[in-house]
């Protein structure tokens, strides 16, 4: 799975498409999007478009709530949706009901042993959820989707997930972020780049798979442009020391 991601989020209709067909071009080759997000069919219309090889692209998608219980029929829809015979991988979106369920993950370990997804994990479940998981299926989740930004950095939540084998990939990296920040303005400038760069930058030298999400081309572009530059031990230490944890 690339580091660097797509987000798709709120991306639907003709606008969407242009995003997600601009991000292809810029050279993304990893978009999310999910069942919720009532955008499948704008990815599989621009990953098609694009002329890219379909292999050479990670794509993910994600069960809603109401995809429990009905998980064949709903992977089903999001291939033909999204114009693929497989996703590369396949995401719960919320424990449902609040619960880890692990029911739910057993159909996502038997779609993924169908061929329909290349790896299967979750989003948005806390470490004791994770284990029930582990637990009732010997099998871990490949990835657990959440939120990750500065404000939010957990050092201790990253280790359990890894001694679990579990790649933690962070959604909103920018949201509640201060970008006009001190820290990341000197850090920023150091480096000439934005503050936001600094901040998708950081993720990349922790390991977090990280899925920024735009419309207009340059962040598009931007949010790409993240290995020019390498930020010191140092500089990560500050940005992990604006977490609230």
């Amino acid at each position: 799975m690339p580091l660097i991601g797509f987000g798709t989020w709120q991306l639907r209709g003709q606008r969407g498409y242009d995003a997600i067909r601009f991000a292809l071009e810029a050279g993304y080759r990893h978009i999310d999007t999910a069942t919720m997000y009532g955008n499948e069919a704008e990815v599989g219309r621009a990953l098609g478009d694009s002329g890219i090889d379909r292999k050479d692209v990670f794509v993910t998608t994600k069960l809603p709530s109401g995809g429990v219980g009905r998980e064949r029929d709903t992977i089903d829809a999001s291939l033909r949706t999204l114009r693929t015979d497989y996703v590369d991988l396949w995401l719960v979106h919320w424990p449902p009901r609040g619960e880890a369920l692990p029911q739910v993950w057993r159909e996502l370990l038997a779609a993924r042993d169908r061929g329909l997804a290349r790896a299967v994990g979750v989003s948005n479940y806390r470490t004791g959820q994770l284990d029930e998981l582990i637990g009732a299926t010997g099998e871990a989740p490949a990835v657990n989707q959440i939120p990750w930004s500065p404000p939010r950095h957990d050092a201790r939540l990253l280790a359990e997930s890894r001694r679990r084998k579990i790649v933690v990939e962070g959604y909103s990296p920018l949201k509640g972020t201060n970008l006009r920040g001190r820290v990341l303005g000197e850090i920023a400038s150091v480096h000439r780049v934005t503050p936001a760069q600094v901040v998708l930058r950081w993720h990349v030298q922790h390991g977090i798979a990280v899925i920024p999400k735009s419309a207009d081309r340059s962040r598009i572009t931007a949010n790409l442009d993240l290995f020019s530059f390498t930020l010191s031990p140092e500089e990560v230490v500050r940005i992990d020391g604006l977490s609230a944890a």
